[in-house]
């Protein structure tokens, strides 16, 4: 199995660029998809967020509500620590059983870990460890745009989510390839097209 971890800052285009390794025949592995799997309806983290944050974060049907609990992380730094205490370490253990049932399916698989936080994770000694880095890269000024434009956050509430994550320059100083994602879709798509022919030769 070749591991390649994906990240880039919110709005980067990080997932423009996973989707279209999946196209070429990656397996694609998407944390924040694994993220609200550990914290549905019924399971421990779940029942972790509710007794650490209360009910106002639960939904009338029972599920997170998303929206409350994003606007108590992203302007409190502690809560936020306390949240990744939860879900983290779920996801984690689920990555590494589908890394696993990856790797049985095809030995040559070519994997990528499509993660926001990779930065802050690979901090931890007992992290995955990757073939390759790819980090997504796009200016604050472009950043902030898509935020607002594309989803509808106003300036304070983009400002919170750029400034909750790691640093361009922390991102870069990981990577082992950067992708530029502030041109057109089609220069985008362009890097990760000559991307992918370059690890099929590694892989």
């Amino acid at each position: 199995m070749y591991l390649i971890g994906l990240t880039g800052g919110i709005a980067s285009g990080k997932s423009v660029v996973g989707k279209r390794l999946a196209e070429r025949g990656a397996v694609h592995i998407d944390a924040d998809l694994l993220a609200r799997e550990v914290v549905e309806p019924g399971t421990p983290g779940l029942e972790a967020i509710m007794e650490r944050f209360g009910t106002d974060v639960i939904d009338r049907d029972g599920s997170l509500d998303r929206a409350a609990l994003g606007a108590i992380i992203f302007s409190n730094p502690n809560a936020r620590m306390d949240l990744n205490g939860i879900t983290h370490p779920a996801v984690k253990a689920l990555t590494k059983k589908l890394f696993a049932e990856a790797e049985a399916r095809d030995p040559h698989a070519v994997v990528v870990y499509d993660v926001p936080l990779l930065v802050e994770a690979l901090k931890g000694d007992d992290y995955h460890r990757f073939d390759l880095v790819v980090v997504v890269n796009a200016s604050m000024d472009t950043r902030m745009s898509r935020l607002m434009e594309l989803r509808g956050l106003s300036r304070e509430e983009a400002v919170h989510r750029l400034n909750s994550q790691a640093t361009d320059t922390e991102r870069l100083a990981i990577a082992d390839v950067v992708i530029d994602s502030n041109g057109t879709l089609d220069d985008t798509l362009r890097q990760t097209d000559a991307l992918w022919e370059q690890v099929l030769t590694r892989a």
